[in-house]
């Protein structure tokens, strides 16, 4: 019989048993990990410009405690396939792409089982403006809600009720709970109309009413708002969260207020990160 310690000394044959156990441990961790690339713009309204600073420094820090990279650009150049196939998960903070090229790599990176988180402005296209409605697939197709309709104001909270208890973005969210405040956006298409959005959370009747004006049709009194939905066609979820509340009156802008100061929404928000990014 072949005895291992004639040829191999004890000390190293505990060195390599470690090395292996490291090695393995260090394979499954880094296949457990996801890449993560978020979009923003960062130029056209202090409240999305409060919001993107925050969420950029919120996912860095939630990088760390749940073990996947976050990275962010102003540069929409970045969004080609070749960039893109560097991440799992794509956010888009405040905006959209609008060079053509910019929006058909999305398109081919999405249908080929890429993964999207969108927040608030993301979804906003409303012709004629700045921001038209001229991405066919990306606001119908995609996100489902066509155009832009209207908005509450001011930023305020809202009671979200969750639809769907049995989802991974909501599993772990109580019936209702309170959202931080918001601009809340309404939307030229029935998105309970179309069969392949699956509405994840909404307003619930008691918030109403909900905003404070001064324009009358800013406050909302009644009807169907859904916030948070998903495309069963795609891996996406979109948020319409993401509109801080700033001091315009006082014309300080300073903050008054944040949307990740909110311990409930932020589970569903990582719950809902951690579904796109290690979905297979």
């Amino acid at each position: 019989m072949i005895h291992l310690r004639r040829f191999f000394p004890l000390k190293l044959l505990v060195l390599i048993l470690l090395l292996f156990i490291s090695g393995s441990i260090y394979a499954r961790q880094n296949r457990d990990k996801f890449k993560v690339i978020a979009f923003y713009t960062g130029r056209n309204d202090q409240a999305h410009i409060s919001f993107v600073q925050e969420a950029n420094h919120w996912f860095s820090e939630a990088a760390r405690k749940y073990r996947f990279s976050y990275d962010s650009t102003s540069n929409w150049g970045n969004l080609n396939l070749d960039f893109l196939a560097n991440y799992n998960v794509v956010l888009f903070l405040d905006s959209r792409p609008d060079i053509k090229e910019q929006r058909e790599a999305f398109e081919q990176y999405m249908k080929r089982g890429g993964a999207w988180m969108g927040f608030h402005f993301a979804a906003f296209a409303l012709s004629p403006s700045d921001f038209p409605q001229n991405w066919e697939w990306y606001h119908n197709e995609f996100l489902g809600a066509g155009q832009y309709k209207g908005n509450t104001w001011r930023p305020t909270s809202a009671v979200l009720r969750v639809e769907q208890r049995n989802h991974p973005v909501t599993k772990n969210l109580p019936a209702t709970f309170n959202a931080s405040p918001n601009e809340w956006y309404s939307w030229q298409n029935d998105l309970r109309k179309n069969r392949d959005i699956e509405v994840l959370a909404s307003i619930d009747s008691s918030s109403f009413p909900l905003g404070t004006g001064p324009k009358l049709w800013e406050i909302w009194h009644s009807g169907d708002y859904p916030v948070v939905w998903t495309n069963r066609n795609y891996r996406m979820v979109y948020f319409n969260m993401g509109h801080n509340d700033i001091d315009y009156d006082g014309k300080t802008n300073r903050d008054l207020s944040h949307t990740f100061e909110n311990k409930v929404q932020n589970r569903m928000v990582m719950d809902a990160l951690q579904w796109l990014g290690r979905r297979r």
